[in-house]
């Protein structure tokens, strides 16, 4: 059979949407270092531009990697052992299989000829030694560019410090052109002139004596610009020699670049109002980023109503402290790591972290159980897409449970709470995580830690742990039993129903569903997991032959789906419709049905049921007599399968049809225009995979290498010039000034440039208006 090849990708480096000022000669070392060595640490201050100097590179380098160049960013991962998930993640990689997932990782690099950046590690140095080591041991296509405030102290690891962007010396004369000369003259005056500021030739001294000062840091000067709104030149270079002086008095051991930074944020930090610092303290407890709703719950009361939040966000975000983004039709607000992490500490000296934690351990809590009592209903999609975003912001709330005494209970309610997210939207290996941290601290019995055993179980047999599910699954039938919980017990007959299923013991698989759905009955319980037992049941009776009862109960379980809107569980009722419809020889409206929910599976990614419907395409296309796309398909199917660890769940009811087809698909075009067709899909990304099986073709994003894209655009001319200049850094307010237009008006034209782009952020704009930028 042939095996999957590697395939060119291109990365998933971001769109730079502010100027990157001149560091020709960084960059240069940085590219010949990287030339040298397989692991190239960048070290140095926060702030001090590791994090631009690496993605510049790493831009730089693309055409280099045949399987281009993939950022890891890290900064929001407080969790050591999620290190190898999260890198799993920006791959992409979608595997629900029995493998960890660093074994996962590394068959995914090997033959891969690829640059991985990975970013923040200071925080997980431990963790991310371990894992760079193991890859680059086990891929010898891979180089690793990390970033880090100090080395991962690995084997073959080469290490450099960033340094500063060089200032003029304040005690000698300004040379002319001294701002081309001089970065850190250049990055002042950009950033100025982004703040309405131009910087004169009275300015000039001032502005060197500030940028020298700063010792050249990035960050240090930006936030200096950005006081250009309240504070002439002079004033700002008055207050900050006070500060430095009082700073390096107070603590002369620190380093001065770490008394410099500090020294600029803790200044940054004075020029808000007490209100503005209360509130980008408690802010800090947000690993990523979080919306208005979320701020106004989470950082309220003691001293700040709620009523205040959105002034003083306004505030924080005019001061540059608060990045905006736009998210569909909603904007959400996060802090640079660096700021984060001083908030943190002052959160700390005022005695609060753990109440402001807790707040927002309270707030997540109430999202997930929000979430999933939603997730039976037309929102799924919406939820989905919503949980995506606040990933970070509850594995920092899941962590506050499972290491603050008196917590572990509430962790495991919400560990439970997310199992929709666990194992419909792809992150099963992730839930087991957690269940099994939070179940391992239960030392008791108690009603929290009987769901998230159901919970775990369930996951754990869609990963093909069938021995850990049921063994957990019977606990939970034990206690249920016991203390007289007929709602848990019918969810874990369900699940043990879905493990016999699985064992291929249909008659007790079909007692235990039939007898979970009658408990579910008489309880009056309707969910998406209802719907899954009457779908299990209709999936053994198609594996015994009974396929017209299998199509009854599939339509049944259709119907009440989109009597409720439900789309998840419909997309299995599709499915085992298609299985029937093809068993009974109406392969044209299993084909359909298939499609249908494979439309559906997309939209969750949920590899599973993608890889169940591709394998059934393939039984139908070569029915249909198109053994070229049989054997596509069967190439898709292969591939997926071996993210998902058990081909066609080992069930002969899905190899036996497999087998049937691969032999007719041989057949009708012999061995050698087979393994070209069936070699083709192996090498198909998911979405090209997904468009082939659908038999649909989207349009590219982009033109090809060296060509100008002339494809028509839907934005008017207008619409246009306020893309370019989204693309360029500025906000709707510098929006509205530039074009001499009502910042509502701006407003609205950046609406509808992502309602018409179909784009959910002010970063996919500026992507996009690069992309289509006229030469």
């Amino acid at each position: 059979m042939a095996s999957s090849a590697p395939r060119q990708r291109v990365g998933n480096l971001p769109v730079e949407v502010s100027s990157f000022v001149d560091r020709r000669e960084e960059v240069a070392e940085t590219k010949r270092l990287l030339s040298a060595t397989r692991l190239l640490t960048l070290t140095g201050v926060g702030g001090v531009g590791k994090t631009r100097l690496a993605l510049r590179v790493a831009a730089d380098l693309r055409r280099a990697f045949a399987n281009g160049v993939w950022l890891v960013e890290l900064a929001a991962l407080q969790d050591p052992d999620l290190v190898v998930d999260t890198v799993v993640e920006a791959f992409g990689i979608q595997d629900q299989s029995t493998r960890g997932q660093l074994a996962v990782l590394i068959h995914y690099l090997q033959g891969r000829q690829l640059l991985l950046v990975l970013d923040n590690c200071e925080h997980l140095t431990s963790s991310c030694a371990a894992l760079v080591d193991t890859l680059l041991r086990a891929a010898a296509g891979l180089r690793v560019l990390a970033t880090s405030r100090q080395v991962l102290d690995t084997d073959g690891e080469r290490a450099w410090q960033v340094p500063p962007l060089p200032a003029p010396d304040p005690e000698l004369p300004l040379p002319p052109g001294a701002t081309a000369r001089y970065p850190a003259l250049a990055l002042f005056a950009e950033r100025a002139t982004a703040r309405g500021f131009a910087i004169t030739a009275d300015d000039q001294e001032p502005v060197a004596r500030i940028c020298h000062r700063l010792e050249g840091i990035p960050l240090a000067i930006e936030l200096a610009a950005v006081r250009l709104r309240v504070l002439r030149p002079e004033q700002i270079l008055e207050r900050l020699d006070d500060r430095f002086e009082l700073l390096t008095a107070g603590n002369r051991t620190a380093l001065p670049r770490h008394q410099t930074l500090r020294a600029a944020i803790e200044w940054s930090f004075d020029l808000c109002t007490r209100e503005e610092q209360l509130l980008w303290a408690r802010a800090s407890v947000f690993a990523d980023g979080f919306d208005l709703a979320a701020a106004e719950e989470v950082c309220a009361g003691d001293g700040l109503a709620v009523g205040e939040i959105l002034g003083l966000m306004t505030g924080l975000a005019d001061k540059s402290v608060l990045i905006c983004e736009e998210h569909a039709d909603k904007m959400r607000y996060r802090l640079l790591d660096t700021i984060r992490q001083f908030g943190c500490e002052r959160l700390r000296e005022a005695g609060e972290q753990e109440g402001v934690r807790r707040r927002h351990r309270d707030w997540y809590l109430r999202l997930a159980e929000g979430a999933e009592a939603e997730w039976f209903s037309p929102h799924q999609a919406t939820w989905f897409a919503r949980m995506r975003l606040e990933h970070a912001n509850m594995r920092a709330a899941l962590d506050f449970c499972l290491t603050e005494p008196g917590e572990i209970r509430t962790g495991l309610r919400m560990a439970a709470a997310l199992w929709f997210y666990w194992s419909a939207c792809g992150f099963p290996s992730e839930g087991r995580h957690w269940l099994d941290r939070a179940l391992a601290l239960d030392t008791e019995p108690t009603r929290e830690g009987v769901r998230a055993r159901w919970a775990n179980g369930w996951i754990a047999l869609q990963q093909g742990h069938i021995a850990d599910g049921e063994s957990m699954l019977e606990e939970c039938r034990t206690l249920a039993r016991q203390w007289g919980d007929p709602s848990t017990m019918a969810h874990a007959t369900h699940r043990l129903g879905f493990a016999a299923l699985l064992r291929g013991d249909l008659s007790r698989a079909v007692a235990l569903l039939e007898e979970s759905l009658a408990r579910f009955q008489s309880l009056g319980e309707l969910n998406s997991l209802v719907i899954m037992a009457r779908v299990g049941l209709a999936a053994a009776h198609v594996h015994q032959g009974d396929l017209d009862h299998a199509v009854v109960l599939c339509e049944e379980a259709r119907a009440v789906c989109e009597g409720h809107g439900e789309q998840w569980a419909r997309s299995y009722a599709l499915y085992y419709l298609a299985y029937a419809e093809w068993g009974r020889g109406e392969t044209r409206k299993a084909a359909a049905h298939a499609r249908e929910s494979l439309r559906i599976k997309r939209t969750f990614h949920d590899i599973v049921g993608i890889v169940l419907v591709v394998d059934l395409l393939a039984w139908t296309a070569v029915a249909e007599g198109m053994g070229e796309q049989a054997a596509r398909l069967l190439g898709m199917a292969h591939q997926l399968w071996s993210t998902v660890g058990l081909p066609r769940l080992g069930s002969e009811k899905w190899n036996t049809p497999h087998a049937t087809c691969e032999a007719q698909a041989r057949r009708a075009l012999g061995n050698a225009a087979f393994e070209a067709a069936f070699q083709h899909g192996t090498e198909l990304s998911l979405d090209e995979a997904l468009d082939c099986a659908l038999g649909e073709k989207r349009k590219s994003s982009s033109p090809a290498p060296g060509q100008k894209d002339t494809s028509p655009t839907p934005l008017t001319r207008r619409e246009r010039q306020v893309a370019e200049l989204v693309a360029e850094g500025l906000s709707n307010k510098d929006i509205a000034a530039r074009l001499v237009i009502a910042q509502r008006t701006a407003e609205g034209h950046v609406q509808r440039i992502l309602t018409k782009l179909g784009l959910t952020s002010r970063a996919q704009i500026a992507a996009w208006a690069v992309e289509h930028r006229e030469t």
